[in-house]
């Protein structure tokens, strides 16, 4: 796969600006349209078309190609107005519409459904899209082109979807089963509300949106850092053309309501792109939604974003940088794994070297990484995706998890014969890793000669920045959660903290709750993080089918600090609080 080039290296490649401008560019952040045009590097029409083409948009010059009369006549003025939308040609049944925001899915949908054609939106210059609908529709008075930015947003928060509910009006009466939702899904107040919706979960950051059927309503949630939080509640006369309308966007049958159903919908919103994946589920009062939002800039987050502690960091770099071996991060569900292995990918990702993953599913888009989706009906799994990529000369292999003894076998056979593998498991702590790999029947003496490390990290609330404020508590408080170890008292005493004094004051951090977090006093989520190195002990240890507790304790000698004592390290920074890290580090055993 080669890398998309961007409107800069566009520009530069036609010519159109200098190298040094072309630097300038660069350093004014991801988007110098506005920058490039002012300074009068380059004229309107080309940053555009160079724009279209770094985002894959078909592009059309609006001096060049006229509106046709058949393509103006099918779009109301108002339609035109609002989107800042200009239809250029009618083709049987395919409009072709120049658009500020060619990603707006309200605007695509509303010209949708106002022509009843299929709409094939288009780039152009912001200033011949102004002059075409002046030129074409002589009552409407356009907007200004300072005011024509691209914006993304489809939709206004809750205020829209509240408003877009009432325009739906009562319930007429009737069983709710007797129709699917689809001859209202298409009706503009449902789509307001549903985009509404999606995109007041993106403005709060959150990782889930929850439509739940109940007897007399259809609860919405949104999954919140972790938590989920009751948004707000629909009426039930609305749950059918709502649930028509999320299956519609995910490209799912709406007519088949007895079977779970998958989908997906891109969405762009703020110049942001996302990826929802969406699932359906037949349950008592109906169809129960839940779409999982992907925000395809986290795989550019970056290692030293995720709350490693420095050394956690640089042991990590030091260990992805060798040429083979395996590398295992292990969690639960929901613990930041696959962030954390797009991050590893992310920095090796160069020109020199070939990666390949194997996921289920491709959740984000990496750039330069060939990555193949698990399909098991077509004989697509794991194991046999992992067989075709030791023939397709692979530098770094990454597994989406380690699932069955076929998978991690293969796996185990790539790092051995020259290859980098990083891979998942479902385990509570890193050392359990080691005995997880042997119960799936791996052999021990195959563990011990190609894993390097195992990351095991669990996802914690991070405190308000906005609200948060000191106090303080006794050390003997702390010692009650199980944060002391007698090898940490040098590392704590930067802090002040004097372990071997119980009634010492210890100043922590919490949030007192405000607008910005939603009075939770939380914001944002951090990763906890206890990070194993195989040392000559260990893998004599893990041949010698040793007990858990010697190869912890083999750890422990060889420099691992447990995921509480790194936990207790962010608190006493001001990260989180002595209740949060229970929450999420104090697992069945440990």
């Amino acid at each position: 796969m080669v890398a998309r080039k961007t409107l800069v290296e566009h520009l530069l490649e036609k010519q159109l600006i200098t190298p040094e401008q072309a630097e300038e560019a660069k350093a004014a952040g991801p988007d110098p349209r506005k920058l490039i045009i002012d300074k009068g590097w380059s004229v309107e029409v080309d940053v555009y078309e160079a724009w279209a083409k770094q985002e894959g948009i078909p592009f059309v010059d609006l001096n060049k190609h006229k509106p046709e009369p058949s393509a103006i006549n099918v779009v109301p003025v108002n339609v035109v107005k609002k989107h800042s939308a200009i239809p250029v040609k009618k083709d049987g049944n395919r409009l072709f519409v120049a658009m500020l925001n060619p990603r707006d899915i309200v605007a695509i949908d509303e010209l949708r459904m106002q022509s009843r054609l299929m709409v094939q939106p288009m780039a152009s210059a912001p200033t011949d899209i102004l002059a075409a609908i002046k030129s074409n529709y002589a009552d409407v008075v356009a907007p200004t082109p300072s005011a024509m930015t691209p914006s993304a947003n489809a939709g206004g928060g809750f205020a829209d979807a509240m408003k877009a509910m009432a325009e739906l009006g009562p319930a007429t009466g009737g069983d709710i089963d007797d129709d699917d939702g689809g001859s209202m899904a298409d009706q503009a107040p449902v789509i307001r509300m549903v985009n509404a919706v999606m995109v007041q979960a993106i403005d709060l950051g959150a990782s889930d949106i929850h439509i739940e059927p109940g007897r007399r309503t259809v609860r919405v949630r949104f999954r919140v850092d972790g938590v989920l939080r009751e948004v707000m509640a629909v009426p039930k006369h609305i749950q059918p053309p709502m649930i028509a309308r999320c299956k519609i966007m995910a490209d799912m049958n709406i007519a088949e309501r007895r079977v779970p159903q998958d989908g997906r919908i891109g969405l762009r919103h703020n110049n942001k792109d996302y990826d929802m994946r969406v699932s359906c589920l037949p349950s008592q009062y109906g169809e129960k939604i839940v779409m999982r939002i992907l925000d395809k800039a986290t795989t550019q987050i970056g290692l030293g974003r995720l709350g490693f502690r420095p050394k956690i960091q640089k042991e990590i770099e030091i260990l992805t940088d060798q040429p083979n071996g395996m590398f295992i991060v292990t969690g639960p569900t929901g613990s930041g794994k696959t962030t954390t292995l797009y991050s590893i990918l992310n920095r090796l990702n160069t020109i020199e070297t070939n990666i390949l993953t194997a996921e289920d599913p491709v959740e984000y888009e990496l750039a330069g990484v060939t990555q193949v989706g698990m399909n098991p009906k077509a004989g697509l799994t794991f194991a046999s995706a992992l067989r075709s990529f030791l023939r397709q000369d692979p530098d770094i292999i990454m597994v989406g998890e380690m699932r069955d003894l076929e998978t991690a076998s293969i796996g185990i056979e790539s790092a051995l014969t020259g290859h980098l593998v990083l891979s998942t498991l479902h385990t509570n702590d890193a050392a359990t890793a080691t005995i997880r790999l042997a119960d799936m029947g791996v052999e021990r003496f195959l563990i011990s000669a190609t894993l390097m490390g195992i990351l095991a990290q669990r996802l914690a609330r991070t405190n308000c920045k906005n609200c948060k404020e000191p106090y303080t508590v006794k050390a003997h408080t702390l010692r009650s959660f199980g944060f002391f170890a007698k090898d940490n008292a040098e590392e704590l005493a930067e802090w002040g903290v004097d372990q071997d004094d119980p009634e010492a004051d210890v100043t922590l951090y919490q949030g007192r709750g405000c607008e910005i977090c939603g009075d939770t006093g939380f914001k944002g989520r951090m990763g906890v993080h206890e990070l194993l190195i195989m040392t000559d002990e260990i893998r004599d240890l893990v041949v010698r089918v040793a007990p858990l507790t010697d190869i912890y304790s083999a750890a422990r000698r060889g420099g691992m600090r447990e995921m509480r004592e790194d936990g207790l390290f962010k608190m006493l920074n001001g990260d989180t609080t002595p209740k949060e890290l229970a929450r999420v580090v104090f697992t069945a055993g440990h």
